[in-house]
């Protein structure tokens, strides 16, 4: 693979284009009446919607010669990916239960990480037709929302799109909570928090949205204490480390680090 000199910018713009693509494959057959699934060896659903954006996407993102994870892919072995300084991790489609429900909260993730660490993120709601993307080295992240036919009607990138952090409050702490993973891990966390503000508020968002909520200041934690893999968390990850804000492994405290040999991440927080 030769090297590839695209500044940070241009990347972006590429798996941005990459995320509306496959959110128009996704609406496709989001709008038929039926449409195929089935259940994969890890019990997690699979439609056909998974299948097409996954294709369209990884199309688009072959042309910047980065070596590809998706979910959808049959990933490589770890003997040849840990050589890799770049790759995208994807997700054509988080959230396929709240696909398959049509309650809207689904998103197309999409990160470059280097070196372990996510450098940029794209994640795409298709049915609200909200973009949130981000360049971690620049510390700006931002949230533009696109027309009926999918498009963009202002340029990126304008500071009146830029998204930030809430500002600390000891009044109400508002704490993010899973459409289908709340958990007593994540009521035990609630739990401990409670005595340091005068209110908690348990905000639910189903896939990535989670982490969009606390990267735009309209929650201030996200405790994951469930199983979640690289491509469910990358993208989001970018986004929340351009606005200042830490996701790290209830392990070791340490941010979460991708390209792994297993690709299953640890419990994280995403925390100020």
């Amino acid at each position: 693979m030769k090297e590839n000199r695209q500044p940070s910018r241009e990347l972006i713009e590429t798996a941005i284009q990459a995320s509306i693509l496959g959110g128009l494959a996704i609406m496709d057959i989001y709008r038929k009446p039926n449409f195929d699934k089935e259940i994969k060896d890890d019990n997690s659903p699979l439609t056909e919607a998974d299948t097409a954006a996954n294709s369209i996407i990884n199309k688009k993102l072959t042309e910047t010669e980065i070596p590809i994870i998706s979910e959808e892919n049959k990933n490589l072995d770890y003997n040849l990916r840990k050589y890799w300084d770049k790759c995208w991790i994807v997700d054509p489609l988080d959230g396929t239960k709240e696909f398959i429900k049509r309650n809207g909260e689904f998103t197309v993730n999409i990160a470059l990480c280097q070196k372990g660490h996510p450098v940029l993120g794209v994640i795409y709601v298709p049915v609200t037709k909200e973009l949130y993307y981000a360049d971690v080295a620049s510390k700006m992240a931002f949230k533009t929302v696109l027309n009926e036919e999918h498009k963009l009607t202002s340029k990126l990138f304008t500071e009146e799109d830029r998204i930030s952090k809430s500002t600390p409050n000891k009044k109400l702490v508002r704490v993010v909570g899973s459409r289908s993973h709340m958990n007593q891990y994540t009521l035990d966390f609630i739990s401990s928090i409670e005595n340091d503000f005068d209110e908690v508020e348990v905000v639910s968002k189903g896939s990535s949205l989670k982490f969009c909520l606390v990267a735009e200041g309209k929650a201030d934690f996200y405790p994951r204490f469930a199983p979640t893999m690289e491509w469910d968390t990358s993208a989001g990850h970018a986004i929340c480390n351009a606005v200042g804000l830490k996701v790290t492994s209830q392990k070791n405290d340490e941010e979460l680090p991708y390209n792994k040999e297993n690709l299953l991440n640890p419990y994280f927080l995403v925390s100020q």
